[in-house]
């Protein structure tokens, strides 16, 4: 365990002396405050019955930023030690491969969590500046970052893979933006085709879209903890696999 929390510690602290980890955390920042003044604007053009969360993280424009997120933060964690052979070095020494593998995902992921802690201010200043009530409950607000929690757990797996998978960062974060949007547009197959054909149930309960809707309504389900929890699982497995039979094949 000693070992575990020495890499994830290095692994982390990599993010903050790397000038683009900043540079993510200020872009986040920047976007959400976009979405938030385009979804005030929305309601108050066409007031509708939802809260200002919902109107922000349920827009098109969220989906294009989120998205992203995660081949910026993962496509070095593998690719680029490759690349530059001290990965080769790393997996020498008396270190397990699953140490390796636990201490690059559970850096990203940590790394993904404090991205949004200045959005949750930013939610807050709207309070401060308008001298308004919230225009959210604590239900909405913790089932929308539970969400994104969850998602970002799984999303942050599939980016350490294909990371892993390459030597190239370029390569890894296309990877990663592919394998992301498959399963984003699968969610919208029973929106295409429509909801009556056998197997549509399956598009639904893998949809981070109704996901994303359901929770920033203040609810919670546990199907999607199970579904995300369970690719994220199998995901580290593969990624164990390959980076494991790397090692053993040098």
């Amino acid at each position: 365990m000693r070992t575990l929390l020495i890499l994830l510690r290095k692994e982390l602290k990599g993010y903050f002396r790397n000038p683009f980890g900043w540079v993510i955390i200020a872009a986040v920042a920047v976007a959400n405050g976009v979405g938030i003044s385009t979804s005030m604007k929305g309601l108050v053009d066409t007031p509708s019955q939802h809260s200002l969360i919902f109107a922000t993280f349920h827009a098109p424009v969220f989906w294009f930023w989120f998205l992203f997120i995660f081949p910026l933060i993962t496509m070095r964690s593998f690719a680029e030690e490759e690349r530059t052979g001290t990965l080769e070095t790393l997996l020498t020494a008396p270190v397990r491969t699953w140490q390796v593998v636990l201490s690059k995902y559970g850096a990203a992921l940590g790394f993904y969590v404090l991205l949004w802690i200045p959005t949750l201010i930013q939610f807050h200043i709207f309070q401060w500046v308008a001298e308004l009530p919230d225009g959210w409950t604590p239900g909405e607000v913790q089932g929308t970052y539970t969400i994104i929690f969850l998602m970002g757990m799984a999303f942050t797996a599939i980016g350490c893979m294909a990371s892993s998978l390459t030597s190239s960062q370029i390569i890894a974060g296309l990877l990663t933006l592919c394998f992301l949007m498959i399963l984003f547009f699968l969610g919208y197959v029973p929106v295409i085709w429509g909801g009556a054909f056998r197997g549509a149930e399956i598009f639904r309960y893998i949809s981070c879209q109704e996901h994303l809707a359901f929770f920033a309504k203040g609810f919670l389900d546990t199907r999607p903890m199970v579904y995300y929890g369970t690719l994220t699982v199998v995901v580290l497995f593969l990624t164990y696999q390959i980076v494991d039979y790397r090692r053993w094949k040098r």
